[in-house]
């Protein structure tokens, strides 16, 4: 099952760039075919329609060449002010622009449409960036996709990895499993 893992943070040292590793590694060891992006990777202005009208951003179509190739999805959410990233939105708000005068992209929900989204988040803070998860969860369906009821937010991250950045609690460790294994197997019924 093709798998596409990334993080709403491009902080050198993000927790949540630490857990979208553990994740993608966790769905690798389940027989997962993981691809793991870091959006720093990718050149996107802020959204602008005039941008847009000016041409669309190469990376833009990259990025939508990419979800739209991945049946199901683990996207891990840092928590700004209550919310998720600027970072994250941003990607979404390109990736999901149709794309005037191509036909394989005209229709800019396609890269959404379907798709088996797992969700976690990392914070120093006790909801472990659990509010990022229940604003992140509505604009995913918006765009249809299927969000897994099971999700995972890591409390006092600043104390969760080891020097290796792996998760140091085994209920920590279960608890991601438990959201790879849950948008695996919803992937592999919906394409059934």
């Amino acid at each position: 099952m093709p798998l596409l893992v990334f993080a709403g943070s491009s902080r050198a040292q993000s927790w949540n760039r630490k857990l979208a590793k553990v994740a993608a590694d966790t769905a690798r060891a389940a027989g997962a075919q993981v691809t793991h992006l870091e959006l720093a990777d990718f050149d996107l202005p802020l959204y602008n329609g005039d941008l847009e009208a000016r041409g669309f951003p190469r990376d833009a179509i990259r990025l939508k060449e990419i979800f739209h190739a991945h049946p199901a999805w683990l996207v891990v959410s840092p928590e700004y002010n209550g919310s998720y990233t600027g970072l994250l939105k941003n990607t979404i708000d390109w990736v999901s622009r149709p794309v005037k005068d191509d036909p394989l992209w005209a229709n800019g929900g396609k890269p959404f449409a379907g798709k088996v989204v797992g969700m976690l988040s990392a914070s120093p803070g006790a909801l472990g960036g659990l509010r990022s998860l229940s604003h992140l969860a509505p604009l995913l369906m918006n765009l249809q996709c299927w969000v897994s009821p099971k999700q995972f937010a890591l409390s006092k991250a600043g104390e969760a990895f080891d020097a290796d950045g792996h998760l140091i609690a085994e209920t920590a460790r279960s608890s991601v499993q438990g959201v790879v294994d849950q948008v695996l197997n919803a992937a592999r019924r919906f394409a059934d």
